[in-house]
Parts: structure tokens; sequence; C-alpha cells
């Protein structure tokens, strides 16, 4: 049970409440949004008859003895089991964390904010947290049992979704220019 929540005026772009202070989300540049787009796509073919995909999709999180609060993850999945308990109303903001949230680093992002988010994700109840570092072309898998990074040999593959794979070279490749 939250102590209490903590409720944000929605904005453009989306404002989350990351280590005890309201920060508003950045404007993608391309390779955040090429990612995203490219990432989201792989996961939502995974995803049909599972659950759905989503991308700026706002919840509101509530990990235990610790305020709600809203967080927006890039890409998130959320399971057909979970999202059945749902009324309309919370199937837009669900009450929960997502099954599985995607943080897509950006040149302005503060690495302490994101790993902020990723422990609300896993405290709240995310069964995987994935960041996805353009920069140093790496994937990252946060679950309960730690971090696996990811190089460009490897391929994205977790029991929080089972029979997904997906290489992280081809990921990157999405960066390149055609």
């Amino acid at each position: 049970m939250a102590l209490h929540e903590i409720v944000l005026p929605e904005t453009k772009p989306e404002t989350e409440w990351v280590r005890g202070r309201p920060l508003q989300k950045v404007s993608p540049q391309r390779d955040h949004s090429v990612l995203q787009l490219r990432f989201g796509a792989e996961l939502e073919r995974w995803a049909r008859g599972r659950g759905e995909v989503g991308t700026e999709w706002r919840f509101r999180i509530a990990p235990r003895g610790e305020a709600r609060r809203p967080l927006v993850p890039d890409i998130s999945y959320v399971s057909n089991e979970r999202l059945g308990t749902l009324s309309d109303k919370d199937l837009q903001v669900p009450p929960f964390a997502p099954d599985v949230a995607v943080e897509i680093l950006s040149p302005d992002d503060r690495r302490i904010d994101v790993d902020d988010k990723i422990g609300v994700y896993l405290r709240g109840g995310s069964s995987l947290a994935i960041v996805v570092d353009p920069a140093r072309r790496i994937v990252e898998l946060h679950d309960s049992q730690g971090t696996t990074k990811l190089d460009q040999s490897a391929t994205i593959a977790h029991v929080a979704l089972p029979g997904f794979r997906y290489s992280v070279r081809k990921l990157f490749e999405a960066l390149r220019r055609s």
C-alpha cells in the first residue's frame, strides 16, 4: 500500500517523479526515436496475444512502503493477465509498474536518475527493466538478480519475455544512415 500519491500535472513532454523531484522528460532526438520505434516494434510483434506494448505510457507506481509516483518508460509491456484486472480508467494510467520497462538513454540523461527509475520499476513489481545505451552500443538487463550487460555480439532474451530474442547488433544497426 502506498503511503500517499504524488500527482503531477500532465505536460508535454511528460513529467515524472524521480529522486524526490519532478523531472520533465526531454523531447527525444533522432537516435532515441529510431531505437524506441525499432525496439517497440519487435516487442509488439512478440507480445501479440500475450499483452500490450506501449511507448510513453504513464504508470502510477507504488513500491511497498513508498509514495505512489508517475513514471513514463520509453517502452513498456504489460501482460494480458494484469491488464484484465484494470477498469477502463485504470487501463489508461495503470496503478502498477509494467511487467517490463525500457529506458533509452538520451545525451542529457543523468545516470543517477535512470538508476533511480530502474529501482522504482523493480521495487514496484516490474520483472525486468532494460536500459538501451546508444552512445556505448550496449543493452543492460536489470532484474531482481542484478544487472547483465549485453554488447553487440549478444542477444536480448530474458525469462520475463519468454521466446523473445533480439540481436543487440540488429537493434543498433537501425542507427545507420541509409
